[in-house]
């Protein structure tokens, strides 16, 4: 099940550095206030009313057609490293305190000191759960 979940979050984890580093367009086409089309990366074709005249009743802006055309460009992420020689002293200061906190702080598992291994267990003679009548449940 570890291994599993391992690999769902490797995956999981490639894929949002895949989408944050890519860069796409929207365009949009719009007639009067209207969107008609939406393509994502490729140009959109349009309505085919591009050369008619306005009237005043279907366009309210006093243009030489209705349809306007609008791209948004996402833009994606282009360095991914750290660059070290951007680290501010109070960054560097708090990597350094936690690096080392982190290394000193399983210093004394190793030692793992049991104060009962020279005991033995008392011998069971009678079954007291079964006289007592006491039974976990």
């Amino acid at each position: 099940m570890k291994q599993f979940l391992h690999k769902i979050m490797s995956i999981v984890m490639a894929v949002v550095v895949l989408v944050s580093t890519m860069s796409f367009t929207i365009n949009m086409h719009y007639c009067g206030d209207t969107l008609v089309e939406t393509t994502v990366i490729r140009k959109a074709k349009g309505c085919g009313m591009d050369m008619q005249k306005p009237s005043t009743e279907n366009c309210s802006k006093a243009k030489e057609s209705c349809c306007e055309n609008e791209q948004l460009a996402i833009e994606g992420q282009d360095e991914l490293q750290l660059q070290l020689d951007k680290i501010s002293l109070e960054q560097y200061i708090f990597i350094s305190s936690l690096v080392y906190s982190y290394i000193n702080g399983f210093e004394g598992i190793d030692k793992n000191i049991s104060s009962y291994e020279e005991y033995r267990p008392p011998l069971v003679i009678r079954r007291i759960y079964q006289l007592d009548e006491t039974y976990l449940i």
